[in-house]
């Protein structure tokens, strides 16, 4: 059992400025998440399985360029380690060109906003898969439901109740009945029983090829592959074609109108390397909107079936 006093502290200070909620923002899946929490305070908490073991993780900062960290249980040493990358030390801005007034705008706006680099294949993987093709509230309320049955207490005095994702094995032995219960089709739970036994391999190929690899996966397509690799390796290129809402922001963003997913890659040619940093931007604008007369998604309560 690990000590919940005993911890690990540290203070990073970036050359750079880091703003911790920009940055981390992708990673809390709403507001139920059981593994990323904003506390009040303004720290972040945020609980990981790391090959040492589970951790969970108070972050908070003082300033752009003062961060401080503090970690709990057997992962603890190595998240400390790995809070640069984490916070977005892998990610080159250097040669970035907003070549928009309203990306460039938003560049001034959002001092800090890099991309995250967290390594963590599964705990992306799993919950992209959930939101396929469902809104976001029934993915997110799915996530929270099988992370919490089949995951383990965060270690450490966490202010709210935190939890530590499930091992790929305790992922493989979830049953039908209860991916029913949580909302997931059969389809979803399939692609995620396929995809654990491709994750190793996807976690040993790395940022080079591991969208390909992603979608090698029976279920896996574009859309699901990039949401993984923003997150995993901060890809700052990787762009969620087959969004519901992405093309249509995008467009209404940047050249004021509706487009569909083939023109938004059009659109987005001259940032080539750089789509993904641009989207990130054009949503941390307040003028980047979408007028809200398209239709919503249709809920899907794959429970009634």
């Amino acid at each position: 059992m690990t000590d919940p006093v005993r911890s690990i502290v540290t203070c990073w200070r970036p050359a750079y400025p880091v703003n911790i909620r920009l940055v981390l923002s992708p990673l809390r899946r709403g507001g139920s998440d059981p593994v990323h929490q904003n506390a009040p305070d303004g720290a972040i908490w945020r609980t990981s399985r790391l090959s040492s073991g589970p951790v969970s993780a108070r972050i908070w900062q003082r300033g752009l360029h003062e961060i401080h960290v503090r970690a709990w249980g057997p992962g603890a040493a190595e998240f400390i380690e790995s809070v640069p990358k984490l916070l977005g030390a892998t990610d080159d801005v250097a040669t970035f060109q907003p070549g928009h007034p309203l990306v460039a705008d938003s560049v001034r706006r959002s001092p800090g906003l890099r991309l995250s680099h967290t390594g963590a294949v599964l705990e992306s993987l799993v919950p992209a898969i959930l939101e396929q093709k469902v809104d976001g509230g029934s993915a997110r309320r799915s996530w929270a439901y099988l992370v919490r049955a089949y995951g383990e207490p965060a270690p450490g005095p966490t202010p709210f109740p935190l939890w530590v994702v499930p091992t790929v094995r305790q992922w493989q032995l979830v049953p039908s009945w209860v991916w029913h219960t949580a909302g997931v089709d059969p389809r979803r739970a399939a692609t995620i029983m396929a995809a654990l036994k491709m994750i190793e391999t996807v976690q040993a190929v790395g940022a080079a090829g591991g969208q390909a690899a992603l979608m090698r996966i029976p279920g896996v397509g574009v859309w699901t592959a990039a949401e993984v690799a923003q997150r995993v390796w901060g890809d700052a290129d990787a762009l969620s074609v087959g969004d519901f809402h992405l093309a249509a922001f995008v467009g209404w963003s940047l050249v004021g109108r509706k487009i569909d997913d083939e023109q938004m890659v059009a659109l987005l040619r001259p940032w080539a390397g750089q789509r993904h940093r641009v989207v990130r931007l054009l949503q941390n604008h307040p003028a980047a909107v979408k007028p809200k007369f398209a239709p919503r998604m249709t809920v899907q309560d794959h429970r009634a079936h």
